[in-house]
């Protein structure tokens, strides 16, 4: 059987969480308010293409922490990356779709075009509104560079 893999940084402690979703170290090179990841540690984008296969089968998926939040919307994010370099003539080409897409104006969580709703709360404030989407811009970009 399959089994649904839920983020490993679900337990990391003294995180902060924005719009339920944990503000992870990741490995970047982009500003952007998650802290920088230790080196040789995998992040949280890592460990998304690394269960990339198996989580994007499910159709259920049960959050067990504000890191499978994360992981959940990084799931999405990369289902629709390669839908749209379907049929990419050539890498250059691939790598202008991908940084167009993680620059482009996106819904946040409470916004009713989120893919994702029931999943996320919706932002408190307008800081945090603006955190989340700095945050998930970060997270784009980064996994852009990774895919």
């Amino acid at each position: 059987t399959i089994m649904v893999y839920h983020s490993s940084k679900n337990d990391v402690a003294d995180t902060e969480v924005v719009c339920g979703c944990s503000v992870l170290p990741i490995k970047t090179s982009t500003r952007g308010p998650a802290p920088v990841a230790a080196e040789g540690a995998d992040d949280i984008i890592d460990e998304t293409l690394g269960y990339f296969k198996a989580n994007v089968l499910f159709k259920h998926f049960e959050v067990k922490g504000a890191a499978d939040r994360v992981l959940i919307y990084l799931t999405l994010y990369i289902t629709q990356c390669l839908k749209k370099l379907d049929g990419a003539p050539s890498k250059m080409e691939a790598l202008k779709t991908l940084t167009a897409m993680a620059h482009e104006n996106f819904a946040l969580p409470g916004d009713p075009a989120f893919p994702l709703g029931s999943f996320f709360p919706k932002p408190a404030s307008t800081q945090e509104a603006d955190l989340a989407r700095a945050y998930l811009k970060q997270l784009r970009e980064e996994t852009d560079r990774k895919s």
